[in-house]
């Protein structure tokens, strides 16, 4: 992203946040309430429109295009809530997130299931009958069923228990060691710049710090005013 304004409607919300995410890399966007960090995500995805400034895949700017056009070119985004079709089962819901492709669904599914142990059991069940955390894997599982090069994640732990949050950040690591770049926006600021490459903080829709995972954790202003001291 560079130097990008947008938001809805006629307001914008983003006024020139710049970032970047390197292939392989972990990086997480943090912030308060209303920083604009969701909506940096959803300009990236198609879903917040830029009015100004560029959004460059492999060097092509994205900026504006439907979401349908970005997940062929390898992007996946797995929003907050409402993120699993939930009276359609797991197997059915990862069948869902393989729609674009014509062979290799099984084998897609048996990667899934393998990244997601606890969800073999449950591959008959509806998603909707699932712990908010088994959801959140659903949601995961599906959008890697298309192997994208770049997975977007907006607040996947929100509303879990420590349990489940440790899970789905040691799953967040997984997903990217298996050659998937993870964009990461998360409230549980300490704990997702722990297990980040890199981070940046907004503020008012703006760049307010970044570095490294360890560097903002160890930032004194960052720890006072987004990691609660």
């Amino acid at each position: 992203m560079e130097d990008v304004h947008g938001g809805y409607g006629e307001a914008d919300v983003l006024h020139g946040v710049s970032m970047r995410v390197e292939a392989h890399e972990v990086v997480a966007i943090v912030g308060s309430n209303g920083a604009g960090k969701s909506t940096a995500m959803k300009a990236v995805f198609g879903l917040a429109r830029v009015s100004r400034g560029r959004i460059l895949l492999d060097g092509a700017d994205i900026a504006n295009r439907q979401p349908d056009r970005i997940v062929r070119e390898g992007v996946c985004f797995v929003p907050q809530t409402e993120n699993v079709f939930p009276t359609l089962s797991v197997d059915e819901n990862l069948d869902i997130g393989g729609f674009t492709l014509k062979e290799g669904v099984r084998e897609r599914k048996d990667g899934v299931y393998a990244l997601f142990p606890d969800l073999v059991a449950k591959r008959r069940q509806a998603a909707g009958q699932l712990s908010g955390g088994q959801r959140q894997m659903v949601a995961m599982g599906r959008a890697l069923m298309l192997r994208p090069r770049l997975l977007l994640l907006d607040e996947p732990t929100a509303g879990l228990s420590p349990l489940y949050m440790d899970q789905i950040f040691k799953i967040v690591r997984d997903v990217n060691a298996t050659g998937v770049a993870v964009l990461m926006v998360e409230q549980n600021a300490r704990q997702a710049l722990a297990i980040a490459d890199r981070g940046y903080v907004l503020a008012t829709g703006r760049n307010r710090h970044e570095g490294t995972g360890a560097e903002l954790i160890a930032d004194p202003a960052v720890a006072e005013s987004f990691l609660g001291g």
